[in-house]
């Protein structure tokens, strides 16, 4: 079976920094684009940051200049340096990977648990 686990959240202090990875598991036969989402209380889930298997890079505007998403393909992980964070980075964070299944060769769209970042003084 393959698994997303997700690690690093935490609290910090406003301008603060903290580093999430999220590694998969299991019999994986490649992995194709990576990202990470956020999702605040009442609010919808939004695209943080994603990368291809190209190494091209998106950003939300939000977080522009602040955070750096990258991608190690030989751990199988996808990591989040987040730095001068706001209150408003505040949110659960989920890692998000199109993993090619060694079983089936096809391609599905998984999830990681999600991990808890809070901002506040």
């Amino acid at each position: 079976q393959v698994q997303l686990v997700e690690s690093g959240g935490g609290l910090v202090h406003p301008g603060g920094s903290l580093r999430l990875s999220c590694t998969a598991s299991g019999s994986i036969f490649s992995i194709y684009d990576m990202g990470w989402y956020r999702q605040a209380p009442g609010k919808q889930r939004e695209l943080v940051a994603a990368i291809t298997s190209g190494d091209h890079r998106n950003y939300a505007d939000f977080v522009k200049g602040r955070f750096t998403i990258s991608r190690d393909n030989a751990k199988n992980t996808v990591s989040l340096e987040m730095n001068s964070l706001k209150p408003e980075d505040t949110a659960v964070y989920y890692c998000q990977m199109e993993i090619r299944l060694t079983a089936t060769h096809t391609s599905l769209g998984m999830w990681g648990q999600g991990t808890q970042v809070t901002v506040s003084s």
